[in-house]
């Protein structure tokens, strides 16, 4: 069965860190375009970051410098470094993948960053 999961959110004090992970069954993840994003309480979903079926990153202008996107293709699974949280960056964090014919998401990960 092809899944996706979220996992690595929680509860975190501003200026704190976090690493989401995003894992895919078997070799999802191969040669396709991974995308993360998020979605806060009363706004549209933002993009954050991405790799390219070729391999490279793009990030979204609002995180560049806070936030890394990482792979490891043995444990099939997509990160992302989240650095100097801040309470704007509370919100519900998705990865989704992009397969041939759609669009497959994860059901999410609670992120929140209050002191």
């Amino acid at each position: 069965q092809v899944r996706l999961v979220e996992s690595g959110g929680g509860l975190v004090q501003p200026g704190g860190s976090l690493r989401l992970s995003c894992e895919g069954s078997g070799s999802l993840f191969n040669d396709k375009g991974v995308v993360w994003s998020r979605q806060a309480p009363g706004k549209q979903r933002e993009f954050l970051a991405s790799f390219t079926p070729w391999g490279s990153t793009h990030y979204g202008d609002s995180v560049k410098g806070r936030f890394t996107i990482s792979r490891d293709n043995a444990k099939n699974t997509i990160f992302l470094q989240i650095d100097n949280l801040k309470p704007e960056d509370t919100a519900v964090y998705y990865c989704y993948v992009v397969l041939d014919d759609h669009v497959l998401w994860g059901p999410g990960t609670q992120v929140t960053v209050s002191s």
